[in-house]
C-alpha cells in the first residue's frame, strides 16, 4: 500500500471517529478505531511492518554524533529564536534572521553547568503536517526522538496554537510528553486466549473487551493481560505498539520583551514554561535550573584514597537509568567492576558517614564516592 492510500485510509478513519458520539454503547467501536489509526499511522512513518522509529524503513534523523552527558533538543516554528537562544546557551554561532527557514539542518553546541556537560541542537523548524513527511518534518522529530529532553520554544507574541500543532506532531510520531510509560504488562502467549486482569479500577475507558478488540486488530490471539494503573485505550495501544519515546518537555517562551505584564500573568498559569528572552539574555539561569531538574540529573563525586573529593569534574548520572555503585563503576572504566571490592560512600545516599557500600547501593545527588579494589 503505498502512502497516499495509507494517508486516504487514515482520513476516512479520522472522520468516521469524529462523526461517531462517544458514549459507553460506542466505546468499543472507539477503541478499535484508535488501534486501525496506531497501526496505519505506524505503517506510514515506518514502512509495511515496521516496528520502531529507528528502522532503515523510517527517514533517518540528522547524522549528529551524540556528546555530553545529556541531549537536548530545540523543538519549534520557524523564525521563534531557536537559533539565537543557542548562541546564548552555548556560545554556538547558528545563523539567524529575520526571514523564515534559516536554519536548514542541525547545528549541535554544548553548554556545561553544575559540571555536567549538555548537548543542545538546533533542529530546523518543522510545520503543521512535519510527522508526515512535510519540509524535512520526519527528520527533525526522528532527531528529537533521541534527545533526553525537548524544549518546545514558541514565540510569545504569535498564538498559543502553534503550541497544539506541535504537540500534536510530536504524539502522531510516537514521542510521548512528559508521560511515563504506563505500568501495563502484555505477554504474548502461543495459547490459553486472553487473560486479563485489572489491579486498579479503569475510569478512563478500558475493559476485558476493549482490550480484546484491540488485541484482535494487532492480530494477538493469545495474551496475558495486566493493568497495574488506571490508563486510557490510548496508552494501552501504546503499550503495544512497544516503540513509544517517554520525553520530558519544556515550553519555552521566547521573546517577552514584546509582552506586557499582564499578557505574562496569563502566561504563568501554563505549566512546565519558562519565559525568557534569548536576544536580552533574561531569565536563562532558570531556564538552565529547570533544564537541570527536568533531566533528573546526579553528580557523583569521586574520592581517592587519602585525598580530597574531585568537586570540579563530577561524574553525571541520570535518575531514570538506575544510579547505583555498578553503574557508577561503569561510567568511570568498562573493567572497573570486574576488581571491585566494596565502595565507600558519603552523602545522602549513606545511613552514616561513610557507609560501606555493595555493587547495588542506589547512589543520590552530590554523594562522594571511593571505590575500594580486590586485593591479590
Amino acid at each position: 500500500m503505498s502512502n497516499a492510500e495509507i494517508q486516504k485510509k487514515i482520513d476516512e478513519i479520522e472522520a468516521e471517529y469524529a462523526r461517531t458520539q462517544k458514549n459507553k454503547a460506542t466505546s468499543y467501536h472507539l477503541g478499535t478505531l484508535k488501534a486501525k489509526l496506531a497501526k496505519l499511522r505506524s505503517e506510514l512513518v515506518n514502512g509495511p511492518g515496521g516496528k520502531s522509529a529507528g528502522t532503515k524503513n523510517a527517514e533517518r534523523g540528522f547524522d549528529v554524533s551524540k556528546s555530553g552527558d545529556t541531549r537536548v533538543g530545540l523543538v519549534g516554528f520557524p523564525s521563534v529564536g531557536k537559533s539565537t537562544l543557542l548562541t546564548t546557551l552555548t556560545g554556538t554561532k547558528s545563523e539567524a534572521a529575520a526571514y523564515e527557514f534559516t536554519t536548514l539542518t542541525c547545528i549541535p553546541g554544548t553548554m556545561k553547568y553544575k559540571g555536567a556537560r549538555i548537548q543542545v541542537l538546533d533542529l530546523p523548524g518543522i510545520i503543521e503536517g512535519a510527522a508526515d513527511g512535510k519540509g524535512r518534518g520526519r527528520q527533525v522529530i526522528s532527531t528529537a526522538r533521541t534527545c533526553n529532553m525537548i524544549l518546545i520554544v514558541l514565540d510569545s507574541s504569535k498564538p498559543v496554537t502553534h503550541k497544539k500543532i506541535i504537540e500534536a506532531e510530536l504524539f502522531s510520531f510516537g514521542i510521548r510528553i512528559n508521560q511515563s510509560p504506563p505500568n501495563v504488562k502484555v505477554t504474548k502467549r502461543e495459547a490459553g486466549g486472553i487473560e486479563y486482569q485489572e489491579m486498579t479500577s479503569q475510569t478512563k475507558g478500558m475493559s476485558s473487551e476493549v482490550a480484546r478488540l484491540i488485541l484482535k486488530e494487532y492480530k494477538i490471539p493469545c495474551a496475558s493481560v495486566i493493568l497495574r494503573e488506571d490508563i486510557s485505550v490510548d496508552q494501552f495501544i501504546d503499550v503495544i505498539e512497544g516503540n513509544r519515546a517517554y520525553v520530558p518537555v519544556l515550553y519555552v517562551f521566547n521573546k517577552i520583551d514584546c509582552l506586557t505584564i499582564e499578557e505574562l500573568d496569563i502566561l504563568d498559569q501554563m505549566p512546565n514554561y519558562v519565559p525568557i528572552s534569548s536576544q536580552h539574555g533574561w531569565n536563562i539561569e532558570e531556564l538552565l535550573e529547570e533544564i537541570w531538574t527536568k533531566c533528573n540529573m546526579l553528580r557523583i563525586y569521586t574520592k581517592p584514597k587519602g585525598q580530597m573529593p574531585d568537586y570540579d569534574e563530577p561524574v553525571i548520572m541520570h535518575v531514570a537509568n538506575e544510579p547505583t555503585i555498578e553503574a557508577f563503576c561503569n561510567r568511570l572504566h568498562k573493567n572497573l567492576i570486574d576488581d571491585f571490592s566494596h565502595a565507600m560512600v558519603w552523602g545522602r545516599s549513606a545511613k552514616h558517614q561513610p557507609q560501606r557500600c555493595g555493587r547495588d547501593h542506589v547512589l543520590m545527588d552530590e554523594d562522594i564516592v571511593q571505590i575500594v579494589k580486590k586485593v591479590g
